[in-house]
This record gives structure tokens, C-alpha cells and sequence, in this order.
């Protein structure tokens, strides 16, 4: 019998992608599944970043990039940082990633390892605790809760820290509770962190633009006192509905820098020359397209918690349980709104009725 590695007996799973292959085989069968599950946008990438990376081929850029990303990209993510929250961030330190998930495996194995505590959000995105178990370390759950409006709490999180932590792992906006942590409290976690400058930050902003309600999305980049151990991640997958795309990007400090680099050059090369240009052309062309899918998300948004406030295989709904999240999940269930207003209200009829048929069984 092969022998393997113990530690791929400890790494865990995305349920998304399992309801997804169950919803899609649902479908090949002829039913009428409606996905609630998965967090992908059901807008095209528009059109004009879909030429770019077409022209980009047509003018051979088909070959091999460096690790790091092409110039270009990772001057524009620079500016747009800049652009947007007031930030310096030299291009140097721009990473152009397949995605946002090898940031988080890199961040992970970096600081992962027999005796470390790394803590991170929960519920959250269920990748955190499934390579912090991985790489062998403690994963310490930092509570998410309802009555903080899903935001973290900073005095919380501090009394969580031990000698042992190497790594705090922070997502606003959240995944998947939606909850924006407000500039007040992350005030208040940095300078608690003042007192750790030993622990290192991971800042999962994927969802930056993402914000209703007149809220406003704080980046962790714009506190000095984080910037030599703070490492960003985003990327093009939600803002510009390019999760195929696989395009992601990261902000490194230091050395650590060196050592992504020479894991993606082991990992993965580099990054989809094509890819890349359309990622150029997003950044730097108009955003009127971004404008209208977080206005049609935040429509969405509202008839979510207006009805459902009032399953797969028998609702004919594929959705995701709250402890597929966490631990601190239980007692909810997912519900993603990047689909369309007549698929939502329609899944949410279907829920009424199932829910209606249980309770009169």
C-alpha cells in the first residue's frame, strides 16, 4: 500500500465546490437547481477585458512571465492602491498571484508549523483552517459574532494572542457573513498589535469593494505601524467577475517577499500571460461596470434579508450550512446573492416550501 505524507490526512475541503459538482449533476439530470452556494458572480467580465486579454494573444504574449507578474500589472495595482485608499506601495512588492488562495497557502506555510498558533476568523472562509491544520500548527478561532454586526472585535481578538502566535488572519469585508469591520475597531486591534510585533498579519480584502450602506472599507494597509509584517491579499475575481480567470494579487513586506517569489517559481511559474493583460486593462479602464454589479449585488442583498427574515435535493436549492465555516457557524446557513434577482426569489419560494411542508410533517 502507498505510503503518504500524514499531514494530507489533516487538509480539509471548500464545500462549495462539492455542493457545486452536486448541484451540476443535478442539472445534468434535468433538474432545476437554482445556486445559492457558491460565491461567483453570474455577470459576464466585461467585454473590454475580455478583448484586452484577447489582443494580448493575437500580439503574442503567450509565453512565460516572471514569477512576480508582469511590470506593468503590478505598477497599475499599485496606483489603484494609491488611488483608492491614499496608500504608497512600491510595485516591488506587488505579487501577481493565480488567484487569491496560493496567497493564503503562502502565508500559511510560512508561519504553519508544529507548536505555532495561527488564528483566524470564524465562520470564515474554511481554506484558513484547512492549511493551518496542514502545515501542523494550532488553529485559534477568532469569534465572528451576529451581535458585532459579523465584524471582529479587537479587544476579543488580543486576548487570543499567546507567545505561540505567529499569525493573525483577518477578512472585512467577510467571507461569508458579509460584515464590514468598522474603522474604530481596526483602530483599536492595531494598536493592540503594538504590544505583538513578533505576530505577522494576513488581510484577505477581496471583497474591498463590497461595501453598502454607506459603510466604508478600511485597508490595512494604511497603518505605518503594520506595513513590515502585513501581508494584503485581492485580487480580480469578485470586483470584476473574473473567478475563472484565476487572477489574484498580494502585497508582501520584507524578505517575505523573496521567499513568495520563490515559492510561486516552485509552485506555479507564473501567472497567465493573457490573464494579466486583462487584469491591466480592469484596473486602468473605465469602472462604470464595477459601479453597476455592487448596485445590482446590493439589490440582491436586500431581497436576501427581506424574505429570508419572513435544500438540494428536495428544494431543488443548493446553499451551504454554517459550520462548513466554522464552529461558529452552526445555527446558520449561506446564502450567496451573486446570482440573479429572479433565481433568488425563486429559491427563496422554493425554501418557503419545503420549510412550510417540514414543519406541517
Amino acid at each position: 500500500m502507498l505510503k503518504t505524507i500524514a499531514a494530507f490526512d489533516r487538509i480539509g475541503e471548500e464545500n462549495a465546490f462539492a455542493v457545486l459538482a452536486r448541484a451540476n449533476a443535478l442539472i445534468a439530470q434535468g433538474r432545476d437547481i437554482i445556486n445559492l452556494g457558491i460565491g461567483q458572480p453570474d455577470f459576464r467580465t466585461p467585454d473590454f477585458i475580455v478583448e484586452a486579454a484577447i489582443k494580448a494573444l493575437r500580439d503574442g504574449h503567450h509565453g512565460y512571465t516572471p514569477a512576480n507578474g508582469i511590470p506593468a500589472l503590478r505598477e497599475a495595482v499599485a496606483a489603484d492602491l494609491h488611488k483608492r485608499f491614499s496608500v504608497d506601495v512600491s510595485p516591488d512588492s506587488v505579487m501577481i498571484m493565480p488567484g487569491g488562495k496560493p496567497t493564503m497557502f503562502m502565508s500559511i506555510l510560512m508561519f504553519g508549523e508544529p507548536g505555532a498558533e495561527i488564528l483566524y476568523p470564524d465562520p470564515g472562509f474554511p481554506i484558513y483552517r484547512s492549511m493551518i491544520e496542514f502545515t501542523g500548527a494550532t488553529p485559534v478561532p477568532v469569534p465572528i459574532r451576529e451581535e458585532n454586526g459579523f465584524a471582529f472585535s479587537a479587544a476579543e481578538t488580543l486576548k487570543l494572542i499567546t507567545p505561540r502566535t505567529r499569525l493573525l488572519i483577518l477578512n472585512s469585508p467577510a467571507n461569508p457573513t458579509g460584515g464590514v469591520t468598522g474603522k474604530a475597531e481596526v483602530d483599536k486591534l492595531v494598536a493592540g498589535l503594538e504590544q505583538y510585533p513578533d505576530v505577522a498579519v494576513m488581510s484577505d480584502e477581496i471583497y474591498d469593494h463590497m461595501v453598502y450602506d454607506g459603510e466604508q472599507h478600511v485597508c490595512l494597509l494604511s497603518y505605518p505601524s503594520l506595513r513590515d509584517r502585513l501581508i494584503l491579499l485581492n485580487g480580480w475575481s469578485k470586483t470584476y467577475a473574473m473567478t475563472g480567470w484565476r487572477l489574484g494579487y498580494a502585497v508582501w513586506p520584507g524578505k517575505l517577499y523573496d521567499y513568495a517569489r520563490k515559492l510561486a517559481v516552485n509552485l506555479h511559474s507564473c501567472v497567465n500571460a493573457s490573464a494579466q493583460y486583462a487584469g491591466l486593462a480592469a484596473l486602468k479602464g473605465p469602472q462604470d461596470e464595477v459601479h453597476k454589479m455592487v448596485a445590482e449585488f446590493d439589490k440582491r442583498r436586500k431581497v436576501v434579508v427581506a424574505l429570508a427574515s419572513s435544500l438540494l435535493d428536495d428544494a431543488g436549492v443548493a446553499v451551504i450550512g454554517g459550520p462548513d465555516f466554522g464552529i461558529l457557524g452552526e445555527g446558520y446557513m449561506r446564502l450567496s446573492y451573486a446570482n440573479s434577482t429572479e433565481n433568488i426569489l425563486k429559491a427563496l419560494a422554493r425554501m418557503g416550501e419545503f420549510l412550510s411542508t417540514r414543519k406541517a410533517a
